[in-house]
């Protein structure tokens, strides 16, 4: 099995839990963005040394929460390629619509050619309406009919894009006629003739690039699958998953793309190994922070879009590993049997926990959790 880490990039978190403050009231300031970037930077050698496969960030703006600061994750990736070995760094996710689209298959073109090959690339939609409609797009924010006509644009947006890069990618001359995009624009004079068609200089060292998209609508989980991208399934109960799951495999093989078990999908995990009530102020603060986005509606059968589990909660629906290495190694074999796992991305990094204590997490989920839990190798 292929198992990879996940982190937000959040600041040094003194105060975390249900209580006061509220997220909007939190203020970061510089020194606690550079400790988050010390963070992962630290974290990024240790997952190095122990082996896990790739490092995934994730891209947002305009958090002065402190939650999530990493808003180029193609930037920090190849920062971050350079300062280790051989650990891959994937963006989970590049939020395509907030994108000029040729900007974002330039950038990652080059930069994973600098690399080596070591980028790993994700693409989503977006979530948080602050960062969308200043950087130009619109989101869904609610459930109501306003966001279901914002959902609508945006994924019409997203679709375009991703239909401009991968030919950007992977043809040598191309052009583009959409609803929202026509590259080249019409009339661009050169040299005495008109612009026709463009190519994209450098591209990818490896095509076709592999992408990964999570999946979080039915609408999204058919586009995933027909396109070929690789699915990304998160915070959801083992139920829902597994009908999913499934539905995955059957959307593809109706485009021809015959996935195997496992095959062509992933399962994001957040992990504590530990006593439960070191966990919960972490786990009440990212309920309190994502619960207003309907980032956690998925953990059960008809929970409202803001839903706000506790920890004992979250623990019995099995959507997290949480407890003694006994109880997340056998947390993450009931999924791993249930799915017929291949790929796993842990995500550990609770808000209010330390950088040595997160580095121990890594070091407990690779020497202990993950052998017991049957993984006999982490690299790819």
């Amino acid at each position: 099995m292929r198992v990879d880490l996940h982190f937000y990039g959040t600041a040094p978190m003194t105060d975390p839990g249900s209580g006061p403050p509220d997220p909007r009231d939190r203020r970061v300031g510089e020194d606690g963005v550079a400790a988050a970037y010390g963070n992962l930077d630290s974290w990024a050698h240790t997952a190095d040394d122990l082996g896990f496969d790739t490092l995934w960030l994730t891209e947002h703006h305009f958090q002065h929460e402190g939650y999530e600061l990493t808003p180029n994750l193609i930037l920090l990736g190849v920062h971050l390629a350079g300062r280790t070995k051989r650990l891959r760094f994937g963006q989970m996710f590049n939020i395509v619509p907030q994108w000029h689209p040729l900007r974002l298959a330039e950038d990652f073109a080059m930069a994973d050619m600098l690399t080596g090959g070591r980028l790993v690339f994700g693409v989503g939609r977006g979530t948080v309406p602050r960062e969308a409609q200043t950087l130009g797009t619109v989101v869904a924010s609610g459930d109501n009919a306003m966001s279901r006509e914002a959902d609508r644009v945006n994924r019409e947006v997203f679709e375009e894009a991703m239909e401009v890069i991968t030919a950007a990618w992977n043809e040598e001359r191309f052009r583009y006629e959409g609803n929202h995009f026509q590259f080249p624009p019409p009339g661009i004079p050169d040299r005495g003739a008109e612009v026709t068609h463009l190519t994209l200089v450098p591209r990818p060292v490896n095509r076709p690039v592999e992408i990964f998209q999570p999946v979080t609508s039915p609408e999204t989980l058919a586009y995933v699958a027909r396109r070929g991208h690789t699915g990304v399934f998160a915070n959801a109960g083992p139920t829902m998953v597994a009908e999913r799951w499934k539905r995955f495999a059957e959307e593809a093989a109706t485009a021809g793309r015959e996935l195997g078990p496992g095959e062509g999908r992933c399962l994001q995990m957040v992990v504590h190994v530990g006593p439960l009530e070191r966990a919960r102020p972490g786990h009440d603060e990212l309920v309190k922070f994502l619960s207003p986005y309907g980032r956690l509606r998925w953990f059960g059968e008809g929970v409202p879009f803001d839903f706000r589990p506790s920890l004992e909660e979250t623990r019995k629906l099995g959507v997290w590993a949480l407890g003694s290495v006994e109880e997340v190694a056998d947390t993450i074999g009931r999924w791993a049997e249930l799915l017929d796992l291949r790929h796993l991305v842990l995500f550990p990094e609770l808000p209010g926990l330390s950088r040595e204590e997160i580095d121990e997490q890594l070091h407990v989920l690779a020497t202990d959790v993950l052998p017991r839990a049957g993984v006999t190798a982490v690299m790819a």
